[in-house]
């Protein structure tokens, strides 16, 4: 076995050890830590171009002492990443992460195996810095045109009361968001950085072992939760429906295999079901029309077809709840355009009298209700002296977002207790008020 390979498989190994023996000593409960909803503006975090990015944020020390990151948890990603100073960076903002401060931080060296391509989020091949360096140097970028360039790098992370665990990641020097602003000089783009939880080979799930993680997201200030490994049972959830991951054997040109992918059986409006023929909620022979879990994705984006069903089905039986915008050209954010126009507390009365849209998978579903059906896009006002404000369902248009998939994001799976069982290939939903469950598992003053 070449000398390269022993360090790699010693790497993962001693990542993964670290990872069981955290589970272990946290009697099967796993590490519990808050997880919050928080404008983020970092485009790389995210697929879209959303001008008010809300993320789903942790906090992780990272380094040798430890040095606070606030991360995206993005489970549609695979790299994490940090911005990084302290490595020759161009940015002018003032990252956290200060890399020749910590003492166990290592850039991995070209001639290492963990210096090839092989995650989705790298669209090139990792290359190589000019001598005398010869750092690995990885190249990330998004379906938002923005882009991020750095070091692939490894050190500790702590997250919660676990123990530290050794896992690579790009220390990122160089960020060009889709601003047109190369370096990001203004601190309020740039997110202290990801921590990407898909199933790739690189992903902070894989290179820990991690087998099982669930999250419970609190809508409005209050935080929720994410609880990394246990045994699922020593926790605060509810009983659990659950759904099976869908696997291909073969790589398809607009497949994600490493995305938690599940089957749409179908959409509801109220106790409507849609007339979408399964045909449509299925992926194709390319792969395309896969549906995902993306903890990264604000919203909910549907394919054309379903997405014209249930906006049709949505605005009839609604016409005597909401009034309709009534601009044909009005577009939220490149994907939204079934929109409404009222004052803010005739609008939250009528969400309470809104249908229930329920994502339909196999074995288990996804409801959405209330205020989570409708958004309020900043900065819109319509009316005698803006009196009204204007709302757009939450849930967009795939194709005008251009992506070839369907995408439950994280707004609609607010007050629902997610687990990701990575053991037995499978996905549970609950309702939960995760509120609650925060305050019984980490205490009110978390």
């Amino acid at each position: 076995m070449a000398p390269v390979l022993v360090f790699l498989c010693f790497f993962l190994g001693r990542a993964a050890e670290a990872a069981a023996g955290a589970e272990a000593r946290a009697g099967g409960r796993g590490t519990v830590l808050p997880l919050r909803v928080q404008e983020v503006a970092a485009p790389a975090a995210n697929r879209l171009r959303f001008r008010h990015n809300v993320s789903l944020t942790v906090q992780a020390a990272v380094g040798t002492p430890p040095q606070n990151a606030t991360m995206v948890l993005d489970t549609g990603s695979e790299l994490s990443w940090l911005l990084c100073s302290g490595n020759g960076s161009r940015l002018a903002s003032a990252p956290p992460f200060n890399a020749s401060a910590s003492s166990t931080y290592g850039a991995i060296p070209c001639w290492s195996p963990d210096c090839r391509w092989r995650g989705r989020d790298l669209p090139v091949a990792p290359s190589c810095d000019a001598p005398p360096s010869s750092s690995c140097r990885v190249s990330l970028s998004y379906a938002d045109a923005s882009s991020a360039d750095g070091l692939l790098a490894a050190d500790t992370f702590l997250l919660g009361g676990a123990p530290p665990v050794r896992a690579l990641f790009g220390c990122i020097t160089s960020y060009s968001p889709t601003t047109g602003n190369g370096n990001a000089t203004n601190s309020s783009e740039a997110a202290t950085g990801l921590l990407g939880m898909n199933r790739g080979s690189l992903s902070f799930v894989t290179q820990t072992g991690t087998r099982r993680f669930a999250y419970c997201i609190a809508p409005g200030d209050g935080p929720g939760l994410l609880v990394l490994g246990g045994d699922g049972a020593a926790t605060a959830a509810p009983p659990l429906n659950y759904t099976p991951l869908i696997e291909i054997s073969r790589p398809l040109p607009y497949f994600d295999r490493v995305a938690y992918s599940v089957q749409l059986e179908g959409i509801r409006v109220g106790r409507a079901l849609l007339p979408i023929p399964k045909s449509v909620l299925t992926p194709d022979h390319t792969g395309a029309g896969q549906t995902m879990l993306d903890s990264g994705t604000q919203f909910t984006f549907l394919l054309a077809d379903a997405y014209a069903a249930l906006r049709g089905e949505f605005l009839n039986q609604t016409r005597a709840l909401l009034a309709p915008l009534g601009e044909p050209g009005f577009v939220f954010q490149g994907a939204f355009d079934a929109c409404f126009r009222a004052p803010e507390a005739p609008a939250a009365a009528a969400s309470r009298l809104l249908p229930e849209v329920g994502l339909v998978l196999r074995g288990a579903e996804v409801a959405v209700a209330g205020e989570k059906l409708l958004y309020r896009v900043p900065g819109e006002r319509r009316g005698a002296g803006g009196a009204e404000a204007v709302w757009c369902l939450t849930f967009g248009s795939s194709d005008m977002a251009g992506m070839s998939a369907y995408v439950i994001g994280h707004h609609h799976q607010q007050n629902v207790w997610v687990e990701y069982d990575l053991q037995n290939g499978r996905v549970g939903f609950a309702p939960a008020r995760c509120d609650l469950a925060t305050t019984q598992l980490l205490g009110a003053g978390a």
